[in-house]
């Protein structure tokens, strides 16, 4: 067994005897025979244990543990914490709850000691009790690909990893090891008790998988193998993917181009929704089908609102551009919009330059009309400018936010009117932008709404002197554009 575990020490977990490693220890079969391995291979060693308080007994487990690091010569680190009084105050499972603060502790004591790992005492049986977990929560193939030998960036940090050096030892092996080498573990009564979802599994369904197919345990496991090393190639492909199609990320939140996103086959749609949640949720452990198919469904077709609650805490909003991934208290920002600073209305030079907020400004120049420019203006696509008769327009023109029962008339509508309100809902302009976007007003009519059309009455025709050319111009950050038109 030594063997397998140097193996896995060297190849997967990519350690070397040369730093320290800090090993989580609970005093049971799988972390003692964690530490006893890890001793006899001549790895320097910190012993992390963390009293849950859950049992009666956890004091004089946490003794004998301190006792079996003090005899090998070993520092030991040990932390204590109510576990049931956490889980209670962040409305947690008492499983969750304690495997939260138990990494917390581990990779605080980690950076303490400058460790080059955190290793944790995960076996084989584990991995198959992970996956049929993740299988019957409708997990996707990362979650079926289970626990990695080797993981960094984890949840909790992004310099330290996690590996996992038992990964491919069973439960029989360790028991064998552990009596050659005379040591005796604690006994956790609370692994037998079946109110655990992961016991359940442990000692009703996975014995009867056995039954029904002698070797299914071992089966599941080399499957899960295989999509890892399926997923590893995989998590290359979405990730050239994701930085062509996310905007911009932070903590609280992130965007995504809609257009791109939307694109994209379905299987890829759902990969990139699990990654936008997880990089706001790293901890959160299962991202169930459920969830997924929920957020491609409403960016598909949203609600009137334009904004859906998702999951732990998370938001989901959309707009004509971007789809938008938020902590529900966190305001997004507007930069990516053009706006104004002020409710006040602005008068526009012909020609001249007015400078807007979010770096945007307005640019306005005159024209001639020629057949080239003319064809040119025909086949237009960009909405961030516009062209307009000048003799159709009442001057000085006016640069200003909405006002309460203003009207627009779009082209196309055949001289029809909208409210200016309606029409921005149904441009999908978002909410937070739309008291501050930028109106071109021609007199009381609105001549054009920037990034959508242009008023009916002002648009170019036959006969047409004078041509105004409208520009808004913003200095771009994204990966695919110089300052241009915005």
């Amino acid at each position: 067994m030594l063997r397998t575990v140097l193996l896995a020490l060297e190849n997967k977990c990519r350690l070397d005897r040369s730093q320290p490693v800090l090993a989580g220890v609970s005093g049971g079969a799988d972390s003692l025979c964690l530490l006893d391995s890890l001793y006899q291979l001549g790895y320097p060693l910190i012993v992390a244990h963390l009293d849950h308080q859950l049992r009666p007994g956890s004091m004089e487990e946490a003794l004998q543990v301190k006792k079996l690091a003090e005899t090998r010569g070993l520092e030991f680190v040990q932390h204590t914490a109510d576990i049931q009084q956490y889980a209670k105050d962040n409305r947690q499972s008492i499983e969750e709850a304690a495997r939260e603060v138990r990494y917390r502790f581990l990779f605080e004591q980690a950076r303490k000691y400058e460790a080059q790992a955190v290793a944790t005492g995960h076996t084989a049986n584990d991995q198959v009790e992970t996956v049929l977990m993740h299988f019957l929560r409708g997990s996707g193939q990362a979650g079926l690909s289970g626990m990695e030998y080797f993981s960094l960036p984890n949840p909790w940090d992004s310099e330290i990893p996690l590996v996992r050096p038992l990964l491919g030892v069973w439960r029989v092996e360790i028991l064998r090891y552990l009596e050659e080498r005379s040591l005796t573990p604690v006994i956790d009564e609370s692994n037998q008790d079946l109110r655990y979802y992961r016991n359940r599994l442990r000692h009703d369904l996975i014995p009867r998988l056995e039954e029904l197919n002698p070797g299914a345990a071992n089966r599941i496991w080399q499957t899960a193998n295989i999509l890892h090393e399926d997923e590893r190639v995989l998590q290359s492909f979405i990730e050239q993917i994701w930085l062509n199609v996310m905007v911009q990320s932070s903590q609280q939140a992130l965007s995504l181009d809609r257009d791109r996103f939307c694109a994209q086959p379905l299987a890829i749609r759902r990969r990139l929704i699990r990654k936008a949640i997880s990089q706001l949720r790293p901890g959160m452990r299962n991202i169930d089908f459920d969830t997924v198919e929920r957020a491609l469904q409403f960016i598909e077709s949203p609600s009137s609102t334009l904004k859906s609650d998702l999951a732990a805490g998370l938001r989901l909003e959309v707009d004509a551009s971007q789809i938008w991934l938020a902590d529900w208290s966190t305001d997004l920002p507007l930069e990516y919009w053009p706006g104004m600073d002020s409710s006040e209305a602005l008068g526009v030079s012909i020609p001249g330059s007015i400078a807007l907020s979010s770096n945007c400004t307005l640019n306005v120049s005159l024209h001639s009309p020629t057949p080239e420019l003319l064809a040119g203006i025909q086949q237009n696509q960009d909405p961030w400018q516009a062209w307009l008769d000048l003799d159709r327009l009442e001057l000085p023109l006016q640069v200003r936010p909405r006002l309460p029962g203003d009207r627009f008339q779009p082209l196309g509508m055949q001289g029809h009117s909208i409210k200016l309100s309606d029409y921005m809902i149904n441009q999908q302009i978002p909410r937070r932008a739309r008291p501050r976007w930028p109106l071109i007003a021609s007199g009381e009519a609105i001549a054009w709404v920037p990034g959508y059309t242009i008023g009916e009455a002002f648009g170019v025709k036959p006969g047409t002197l004078k041509l105004l050319h409208l520009a808004i111009m913003k200095e771009r950050r994204s990966k695919d554009s110089d300052p241009a038109l915005f």
